[in-house]
Formats: structure tokens, sequence, C-alpha cells
């Protein structure tokens, strides 16, 4: 016993070493603007669609200020930077992501995206985000600005917040802060339709029918509780559904089959509720059926195998091109947190096949801060919204020669140091000094 103790305690002592060797931040958030800029020269991708070759962005106190096609610069006492030959784009969007909420995968103490339970409404992601993370470093050094911290977990998973990724803290961070509730969609597992499988699936068909109208109960009951004022004994569950009844707050559902989906819009269409549906397999086979009820969808990434045994194999690469191209708000996302810096060459993927190029931009832009309420603020290249964006050497959704050069966040000019870039030139300098020897 007293060895397993030892053994346990080291265990722990070293945990706790890792976790305090991630948590330290090597590098300090960006000092507020201080002085208007005018980034000159550059071909400028707005992010609704537009492309201006030769432009002007001019920005002050965190905001855009104009973009001009005409070269000029509308005032004299600017600080200029020359981008001539570059691309300006603004700061991408990963939705739908546990960025913040997890550091190391090993680690359990540093997981914080789930909760305990079936219906936790009142889960707020926001004050869980990690600014001391050092993952959203490697981020912003390929574009991804800004992200959608979401719970998992459960039926109900509870609210996300969209945040910026240079921050002390996640009250700093926080760009709206309970923008969507999050839940998933109560599906039937598949099984053939012969032999003890046909009895496994009919029970399975019935749990799942109970799982539904536990839900319906629960959102009918939620409905009710807004509707009556302020109650006299505060139900937290119930009190965080308000600002979704109200529409304050968007309701994203988990829902991938194409029965699923119908199912979801449908349920979310009797509380008067219009609803996001994310990872959407399927969404192809419901395409009218989506755009009537004027669904946006937040697709998985493209590199993934299919969903089916007989859909077509190049199906995940073309499924945002097929909504997309048929008139639906598309939002492109990969599932994790680090994996979240190869965000822009999933759009790319999309982009070859069949999307064009710059609405695989807009599908990590504009179309995702449209879906988490977001677009008066950021999402693309407009006077009056935050001056969120980057400039980059080449096409930011081509990893050839995505070359994040400097980067603005709300404004400030911010560091693009990484671990990976600090451990590159470590070891880069090792060899070249041994090279040398």
């Amino acid at each position: 016993m007293h060895t397993n103790l030892k053994t346990y305690l080291l265990s722990l002592l070293l945990s706790a070493s890792a976790i305090t060797s991630f948590a330290q931040a090597n590098i300090s958030p960006a000092k507020k603007q201080d002085k208007t800029i005018a980034v000159t020269g550059a071909t400028i991708h707005i992010g609704n669609g537009t492309v201006i070759e030769n432009g002007t962005i001019l920005f002050g106190n965190g905001k855009i200020i104009s973009v001009r096609a005409d070269g000029q610069v509308p005032q004299d006492d600017v600080m200029r930077i020359d981008a001539a030959g570059k691309h300006i784009y603004p700061g991408f969007i990963a939705a739908t992501t546990n960025l913040g909420l997890t550091e190391i995968e090993a680690v359990k103490a540093t997981l914080d995206f789930s909760e305990i339970g079936d219906y936790n409404a009142h889960i707020r992601s926001i004050v869980a985000y990690n600014t001391d993370s050092k993952v959203p470093a490697t981020l912003r050094s390929n574009g991804v600005l800004l992200a959608q911290p979401t719970p998992q977990g459960g039926i109900i998973s509870g609210s996300s917040a969209v945040v910026q990724l240079d921050a002390w803290n996640w009250e700093d961070a926080a760009v709206k802060i309970n923008d969507a509730m999050h839940m998933s969609w109560p599906a039937t597992p598949r099984f053939r339709e012969s032999g003890r499988g046909q009895t496994s699936a009919e029970v399975t068909a019935e749990r799942t029918q109970s799982t539904i109208n536990q839900l319906t109960s629960f959102f009918a009951e939620a409905k009710a509780y807004s509707e009556m004022g302020k109650a006299e004994v505060i139900n937290t569950r119930f009190e965080a559904m308000k600002p979704v009844f109200t529409g304050k707050e968007k309701l994203f559902i988990k829902a991938n089959s194409a029965k699923e989906i119908v199912a979801a819009v449908n349920f979310a269409k009797k509380f008067g509720i219009t609803p996001v549906i994310t990872d959407a397999d399927e969404a192809y086979l419901v395409i009218d059926f989506l755009k009537t009820n004027n669904i946006t969808v937040v697709v998985k990434q493209p590199h993934a195998l299919p969903n089916n045994n007989d859909d077509d194999v190049n199906m995940p690469y073309k499924n945002a091109a097929v909504l997309a191209n048929a008139g639906l708000n598309v939002v492109l996302s990969i599932d994790g947190y680090w994996q979240q810096r190869n965000l822009p060459f999933m759009a790319g993927t999309v982009a070859a096949w069949g999307l064009d190029k710059e609405k695989a931009l807009s599908a990590i832009t504009l179309n995702a801060a449209r879906a988490m309420g977001v677009d008066q603020l950021t999402g693309s290249l407009e006077a009056g919204k935050d001056a969120t964006f980057f400039i980059s050497a080449g096409d930011a959704l081509d990893m050839k020669t995505n070359k994040v050069e400097q980067a603005f966040i709300q404004g400030r000019a911010i560091n693009l140091d990484n671990l990976h870039k600090q451990l590159d030139k470590k070891f880069s300098d090792k060899y070249a000094s041994e090279k040398i020897n």
C-alpha cells in the first residue's frame, strides 16, 4: 500500500507540473490600439464575396473606418503599412469547438467541456474558457482569430460564447456571451432488418422516442416558465432557456441523418424557434426543406469518411458546396481544438470541390458570424465593424501560401509567436550549430 501510495502521489505531482507548465502564458495580450493605421496596396477579401484589388483599409480605436478601392488614404496623420502584393482577410472563426475548454487530452484536470447529466441548459462555457491555453496562439498564426467555445455532452449541453483569441481573461475575451444554446437530437442507432437485431432496433427506437418525449416536456415547461414573468422560485435550467425563446440566443441542434434533421427542425418550430443544424451529414438530402425553413447548417470538416456505406465517397468534400450552391447559409467547422489551425485549409478543400473560393471564405467568416449573431461586429471587413483581420503573403486558404505576417484583433497588433515556432527555432538552432561544428 505504501509503494502504491507513493506512486499515486508521484503521478499527481507530475500531472500538476505538466498542467502548470502548459498553463504558463509566455505571450502577453496586445495593448489597445493607440493610433490610426492605414494598410495599403493589398488584395482585400471582404468576406461577403467581394474582393478589392490594390485596396486600403483604415482603422482606429479598434474599429474599421473605411475600406477603399482607390488606394488612397483619406487622412494624413496615420501610421501606414505597405501590403502591396499581399492579401487581407477577416479573422477566421472556429465554430462549435472545445477550444479553451481542454488543454491536455490525457490529463483529466484540464478537461472542462462536459458536465454530468442530460439537461444542462444552465451551463455556460465562457466561465471555463482558459485564456492561458497555449493552443490559441497556434491558431492565430494561421488566421483563426475568433472562436465559439462550446459545451458538449448530454441532450442539452449549455450555452456557448464567441471569443477573440488574445485576452487576459474570459471577460476580456468575450465578444458575445451566451450566443447559442446547444443540444443533440436523440438519434436511433441503425440495425439490420432481420433476426434479433430487429427486436433490438424496436427497443432502441422506443427509448429514443421516450427521450424525445422528455425533451418536449422540458421545452414546454421551460417556455411556460419564460412566459410567466418573475418566478417566486428560480429554476436555473429554465431561467437559462429564456433567451432562446425570446430570440436573444440561438439554438444549435446537432443532427446527422435526414430524418433527424427534419425532426429537429420541426421540433424547434413548435416552440417558435428557427434552429441552426450542426454536423448535418445528410443535409444534402433535405435541401428544399432546409431552404423553406431558412435553416443555417454548420457542416463538419470535409476530410472525413462518408456517413453511409452507399454514399458517394467524395460526399464529405462536396457537402458544403452542394448546400451553399443551393442557397443555404453554410458554416464550416472542425471537431476538437488544436485541429482548428487547419480550418482555412478545410475551406480550401471545399473550394476545390465545387464552391467559389470567396464563398468558401464566407463559410469561416461572415456566415459563421451570422449564425452566432455577431455579424454586426465581425465576420467581414466593413466600416463600423471590429478591426479583426490579418495580412497574409499569399492565399490564406492554401497551406502552401498561407503565411500570416501581421494580425489585428479589435485594432490591436497581436504577437504571432507560438509554441510551435519556438520549438522550430530551438531545434533549428541546435542542428545548425552542430553542422557548423
